[in-house]
């Protein structure tokens, strides 16, 4: 694990002061990973606003590292606003990019936070599949 002192200031200000972190009652949909590796656990949260298709509301739970806390913090800001189409294109390069880098041994987490939302994009697609093509 590499020393603090190797994280960019914005990944230490995203890992000490998340806004996005917590949970949502009645969300929409939950995308779940774990990496049994180095141990990190993610949850994305996200509420859909179903005339728009847009995240209207992220929030994240992570149990893990500060690249893991703060990748996921930055991918649920970078996410809020946008539709669930723009939300499946964002990658690991979005999120390293926004974090002003990541130790290479850390891209890793980056890489899971997009997975997460993937996971609840894909999972909130699949519940709400008539409506969604009703809206096409």
């Amino acid at each position: 694990m590499p020393p603090l002192s190797e994280y960019t200031k914005k990944v230490m200000k995203k890992f000490l002061r998340p806004k996005n972190f917590g949970t949502i009652k009645d969300a929409d949909s939950i995308g779940k990973v774990g990496n049994p590796v180095c141990g990190d656990i993610m949850w994305m949260y996200i509420k859909v606003d179903k005339k728009t298709n847009k995240i209207k509301k992220i929030k994240f739970k992570t149990y893990g590292c500060a690249a893991a806390i703060a990748s996921t913090e930055t991918l649920a800001t970078i996410a809020k606003g946008k539709t669930l189409e723009e939300a499946e294109k964002l990658t690991m390069k979005d999120v390293k990019e926004a974090l002003k880098d990541l130790p290479k041994v850390k891209i890793h987490c980056s890489i899971m936070s997009i997975q997460a939302l993937r996971k609840a994009i894909q999972e909130y697609k699949k519940k709400n599949q008539k409506d969604l093509d009703a809206t096409e």
